[in-house]
């Protein structure tokens, strides 16, 4: 028996019905938690249909800042990129989304949490391993593992029957699944379920295509501070206003488009499009920064570092200890990386042109010049350096 469950509620079709089914499957009280991270849609007409359904308790929390600076900074810190290609743009917001789930939970006295993932999805995953790490005797209630509405036509059909109203209907198709916040958007479903088939370009939101994209190159500088942008074109920004300014110009510039096939936690494969152009650009960017201001074999124990990391995010381990362990360490590292960045944006490129660090630089130009060095580097020490390094093999060599 539940007597009140807190709704990770969109105010789109899922959560619409889901709302609804609580109520009639559980006879139980629903507090809606709306999160605006920056999806780019207004999340106050999610108040006005959840008070249509009767709801008392409504939670709309502005958390773009909150989602950038503690989520999505830290995350960048580390370089971050799952199986070689993915920005981790869906991954990333749920740890936050479960933390308020909980503290609502807990503010309001209510007896479990849902959410509207999916069975066969990660954030079913995420969303549950969040909420028991910080609430380990949580219960949470999840529609798709128990309803039979295990089609998005049946979600359609439902929601006619229950007069919900249905958005983003792409005429008589069904809509595409799709989660935006400030870093990325991305879309599932439809179509792109057919790894062959070519995502339509009206599907896509942020980014122009490449023949629709300006025919001059944009530059930008970057201020690093400890790891972070904190200023674009000198002038200082929140973390808040980085992203949203970078997803602007990159998406004007048709930069951040990936399609994906993706290994799933839950084990299967998985086609999913995503738009990521502010994350396109910071991820050069810092990579650009780091080049002059981290250690050479710290920045290599970084790269050994970063895989593990991000499958942690992927899979939802973000309040694990041994994520939080590798944050440390992660941090630790960026106290030098300080320094601008110099970039332009051209047609789904991003292009660095130069990079300096007043403080920090670990470059110079008196050892590397292929002009006279004035005895900077004595370059008769590298014969050596080469013997030593070469010694294993040679001794192998000769028993061949």
């Amino acid at each position: 028996m539940m007597n009140k469950v807190v709704l990770a509620y969109s105010g789109g079709l899922d959560t619409s019905i889901i709302l609804k089914w609580l109520q009639d499957e559980y006879q139980c009280e629903v507090v809606t938690f709306t999160a605006d991270i920056g999806q780019g849609e207004e999340v106050e007409p999610a108040r006005a249909k959840a008070e249509a359904f009767g709801i008392k308790e409504i939670f709309i929390e502005d958390l773009r800042e909150e989602y950038v600076r503690d989520y999505v900074f830290p995350m960048f810190r580390a370089n971050t990129i799952y199986e070689g290609e993915y920005l981790l743009g869906t991954s990333i917001a749920r740890p936050l989304i479960a933390k308020y789930l909980v503290d609502i939970a807990e503010k309001t006295g209510a007896d479990a949490i849902s959410h509207g993932a999916t069975g066969k999805g990660n954030d079913q995953v995420r969303f549950e391993l969040g909420a028991y790490a910080l609430n380990p005797d949580i219960k949470v209630i999840a529609p798709w593992r128990e309803w039979d509405l295990n089609s998005r036509e049946k979600l359609v059909s439902y929601a006619k029957q229950h007069a919900i109203p249905i958005e983003m209907k792409r005429g008589k198709q069904s809509p595409y699944s799709m989660d935006a916040n400030l870093l990325h958007i991305s879309y599932e479903g439809g179509i792109l379920e057919d790894p062959w088939a070519e995502p339509e370009e009206d599907m896509w939101r942020w980014t122009v295509s490449l023949d629709k994209a300006p025919d001059k190159v944009t530059t930008l500088e970057l201020v690093f501070a400890k790891g972070d942008i904190v200023a674009i074109n000198d002038q200082m920004m929140t973390p808040a206003q980085v992203l949203t300014t970078l997803n602007k110009i990159a998406g004007e510039n048709g930069i951040g488009r990936l399609d994906l096939v993706e290994n799933r936690y839950v084990g299967m494969k998985s086609r999913g499009c995503y738009e990521t152009p502010g994350g396109t650009v910071m991820l050069k960017a810092h990579r650009a920064i780091e080049s002059i201001t981290l250690d050479r074999e710290v920045a290599h124990l970084k790269d050994e570092l970063m895989p593990r990391y991000a499958s942690l995010i992927y899979n939802g381990y973000w309040w694990s200890p041994e994520r939080e362990l590798l944050q440390k360490l992660i941090d630790e590292s960026q106290f030098t990386v300080n320094g601008k960045v110099r970039l332009n944006l051209y047609k789904g490129n991003v292009i660095i042109t130069g990079r300096v660090s007043e403080s920090d630089s670990l470059f110079d130009t008196n050892i590397v010049t292929f002009e006279d060095d004035e005895g900077a580097y004595n370059q008769k020490d590298a014969g050596g350096f080469i013997k030593l390094n070469a010694l294993r093999m040679r001794i192998a060599a000769r028993l061949k």
